[in-house]
């Protein structure tokens, strides 16, 4: 525990989201992201990209973001650009002390840096520590039935949500859901030195999700069809995998924040 007291969530903060054609971190790609400044008594800055991801969207991604492959292409900036753009902005202003809220890290973050691979042949800086609501309120109750999505957490702990299903508006949900997080619990989370609770999520995140793939094991022990079988163990086994680091998968993560 800090003990100072201080509280993290008090700012400055960086909120991040995207919104994709698909929810594969290997091979879907960007279609809208959003970083959020916020800074104690200023107002919050946005910053918001529109890609044209170079690949259809497919239609029920669209229906989920309202972004088809028509406005994309139209309105969208090629994604090479979107795609430096969102990453420069980010080692811009994410750093020890400012650290990056984003709902569900793994998934954002590693689309990001396989889509600098694609386009620029780089990794993602890891350059702060990372925030992730999703990952805390699951070891912050283990055990209570539900959904675990932005919506149903900003629910459940009472914070407004405005925009569902757009970056800018999830961006903004998960930072207000890490605020309140911090708040409730200040011992186990708010007042908890960044570069600690970053350390403490690549834990919990391990923890969490071995824990499905030992479900994902033993629902394939049930399967009837030999077919459906082989597919839970395979999931299970590249779920196993993305155990291992946090927050990039498939890439081992230090203990410590670089810079902390």
């Amino acid at each position: 525990m800090n003990d100072s007291g201080v509280c993290w969530a008090d700012g400055p903060l960086l909120a991040f989201d995207l919104e994709t054609t698909g929810v594969d971190t290997d091979t879907d790609r960007i279609v809208t992201a959003t970083l959020i400044s916020i800074v104690p008594g200023r107002d919050p800055v946005t910053s918001n990209w529109l890609a044209d991801p170079g690949i259809e969207i497919p239609e029920e991604s669209s229906r989920v973001h309202g972004i088809t492959t028509e406005h994309a292409r139209t309105h969208g900036h090629p994604a090479p650009e979107v795609v430096a753009g969102v990453a420069d902005a980010l080692a811009e202003s994410w750093n020890a002390s400012t650290p990056l809220i984003a709902f569900n890290a793994s998934f954002d973050l590693s689309v990001l840096n396989a889509e600098l691979r694609r386009h620029h042949e780089r990794e993602l800086a890891i350059s702060g520590p990372v925030v992730d609501p999703f990952c805390i309120d699951r070891q912050l109750d283990r055990f209570r039935k539900g959904k675990r999505t932005l919506g149903a957490l900003c629910e459940h702990h009472g914070v407004r949500a405005d925009g569902a299903h757009t970056s800018d508006g999830d961006a903004l949900a998960a930072a207000r859901l890490a605020w309140r997080l911090a708040k409730s619990y200040p011992e186990r989370i708010g007042e908890v030195p960044l570069e600690q609770l970053h350390d403490n999520q690549v834990g919990w995140y391990r923890a969490q999700t071995r824990n499905f793939a030992d479900y994902l094991d033993k629902q394939a022990g049930k399967a009837s069809d030999p077919a459906e079988a082989e597919r839970l163990r395979q999931r299970a086994e590249r779920v196993r995998e993305d155990a291992e680091s946090w927050p990039l998968r498939g890439r081992p993560e230090p203990s410590a924040v670089p810079g902390v």
